[in-house]
């Protein structure tokens, strides 16, 4: 299995009723900015790290986003921004990487069953994170944007084995991803995270 199995180029665009995803670029920094602040204890939870920090910026936000759109031009990475469909309020993001991304590549992966489970991390296409505005959590948007990013990596991505990756202290999203049909398939350790990040596939 290849460490970048995705197609090329990857696709661009979802869009549904309630939300669209399109690439973040750093044009977006103060709709993402919002999203961000008004989500800040999540992503605490979320990252395990006081990030976004009271006092954090539009210009800082900005720096993180031109880090991102040129991961995502060169292949490395690809994040994408969520939107309301008249594109006026972000209310999420979708992250995508390899399993050869430096961050996963440092971490300690224990499969959930143990060696005998059968799992290998070897053999996932994509890892994904997400997370949704606070506000939009409450009206259960986070699991019609789940549902929506299988089906997604499922067709047009054409992935056969992508993970879902949140942190065990995110409870709100760990309790959302085990009410689906996923099976929690690995344990990720990373050097510094205080708690484990937990991968269903």
């Amino acid at each position: 299995m290849s460490h970048v199995p995705f197609i090329e180029p990857v696709p661009a665009e979802l869009r549904t009723d309630e939300f669209v995803l399109r690439p973040i670029v750093a044009d977006d920094a103060e709709l993402d900015y919002d999203a961000v602040m008004d989500t800040r204890e999540h992503l605490r939870l979320w990252r395990q790290s006081t990030w976004p920090e009271d006092d954090f910026t539009v210009a800082e936000n900005r720096e993180d986003l031109v880090d991102m759109e040129e991961r995502h031009a060169a292949g490395r990475a690809f994040s994408y921004t969520v939107l309301d469909p008249a594109g006026t309020e972000c209310l999420g993001c979708v992250y995508v990487f390899a399993t050869s991304a430096k961050f996963l590549a440092n971490a300690t992966v224990l499969p959930v069953g143990g060696d005998e489970c059968g799992d290998e991390w070897g053999d996932v296409d994509a890892v994904v994170f997400f997370w949704v505005r606070r506000s939009r959590m409450e009206s259960g948007m986070d699991e019609r944007l789940l549902a929506a990013l299988r089906a997604w990596f499922a067709g047009p991505w054409q992935l056969e084995n992508t993970v879902y990756v949140t942190s065990e202290p995110f409870t709100q999203q760990v309790e959302l991803l085990a009410r689906t049909d996923l099976t929690r398939k690995f344990e990720l350790i990373e050097p510094g995270t205080p708690g484990k990040r937990l991968a269903f596939g």
